[in-house]
């Protein structure tokens, strides 16, 4: 079954954290989907992975800029994945599909957003049910992520 990840972000927001988690991703030569909830955000988020550091960018695309096979981050607002990611990653409220096909499922919600919070304790719900392994991070005073479950 899949391992599916939950951060529940209530120190930084997702515009700090995901950058970190999916440098990490690419340093272990995985190849990433991100989901978005909307494309909107889809291209926000195209937008900061090319200009959050200084000194480094997210090699990244989307539909737009075609080749989506050989993107090794690709975000969507939608369920494809063509470019055969073993990591989804779901975000702003996105509504998976089957997360079987994937190693690794990665929920990041607002913990400041009440409706998020229910999400996520809904998916929280259907994967364990569906027989995935779950776990629960979130984030210390610190900023350093705290296994909770």
């Amino acid at each position: 079954m899949t391992e599916v990840l939950f951060y529940h972000l209530t120190l930084h927001p997702l515009e700090e954290v995901l950058p970190g988690l999916l440098e990490t991703c690419l340093q272990r030569d995985w190849r990433v989907v991100v989901q978005t909830g909307s494309s909107e955000r889809c291209a926000a988020l195209d937008s900061l992975l090319w200009s959050y550091r200084d000194d480094a960018f997210l090699p990244h695309g989307t539909s737009a800029d075609g080749r989506e096979a050989m993107q090794p981050v690709y975000l969507t607002d939608g369920q494809d994945t063509p470019n055969g990611a073993t990591v989804r990653f779901l975000v702003d409220r996105a509504v998976p599909g089957d997360l079987s096909p994937f190693t690794r499922g990665v929920f990041l919600f607002d913990g400041s957003d009440p409706e998020a919070v229910s999400d996520a304790r809904g998916h929280w719900k259907r994967l364990k049910g569906e027989g995935h392994e779950l776990t629960y991070w979130q984030q210390a005073d610190t900023g350093r992520w705290e296994r909770k479950a």
